[in-house]
């Protein structure tokens, strides 16, 4: 106990001497509980799949942490437990999962933090200049997308696209507005305008 008391000591040390030379600092986080993770809130709902790569960290268990990608069927292969199905699950979720796992016979109150690294690709397609895939960033709009794809074609229809969501099989026709956002995974298709 006097060690962890003397590593918080230590960290905000640390802080207060950043703070006291100018430098803009955040507070140390010290652990996170097994229901709180490092991600925003829409990443609280955000539904894991394949092609994420998620951090995992086991506080002061750096053997059960690291870093980890979701596989095409789904799972993460984590220390210890192996394989466990992640598609699907918020970051919340496969935090109790795990955690209970490892409270059932390795460790006696673990504490995990997951956060999301790098989110699955969407892809666009249609009349934009270059269509294809790209890669995904919290809180990004149709427009956003559309710029990475090097901007819309002279037939492009402006005012509406297509958006398939992971998973589903159908596209649904959507306004197009500044505002309108899409998830991992989802494919935007622009339509052409006729006249």
């Amino acid at each position: 106990m006097a060690t962890v008391f003397a590593k918080i000591l230590s960290l905000w040390a640390v802080v207060i001497t950043l703070a006291m030379s100018g430098l803009a600092v955040a507070p140390p986080v010290l652990a996170q509980t097994e229901t709180s993770a490092p991600v925003s809130a829409d990443n609280y709902r955000y539904r894991m799949g394949a092609d994420d790569k998620i951090r995992v960290i086991v506080f002061g268990e750096p053997d059960l942490s690291g870093e980890f990608v979701v596989n095409g069927e789904g799972k993460v292969a984590l220390p210890l437990i192996g394989e466990v199905r992640a598609a699907g699950l918020t970051v919340t979720e496969l935090q109790d999962q795990y955690a209970g796992v490892l409270r059932e016979g390795y460790l006696k109150d673990p504490r995990v933090s997951i956060e999301v690294l790098t989110f699955r690709p969407f892809y666009i397609l249609g009349e934009v200049s270059q269509p294809g895939e790209y890669p995904y960033t919290n809180g990004l709009t149709v427009m956003n997308a559309v710029a990475r794809a090097q901007g819309f074609t002279y037939r492009a229809n402006k005012k509406k696209v297509f958006i398939k969501s992971a998973g589903s099989t159908e596209e649904r026709e959507v306004e197009l507005t500044t505002g309108l956002t899409i998830q991992p995974g989802d494919t935007i298709r622009v339509a052409e305008r006729y006249f």
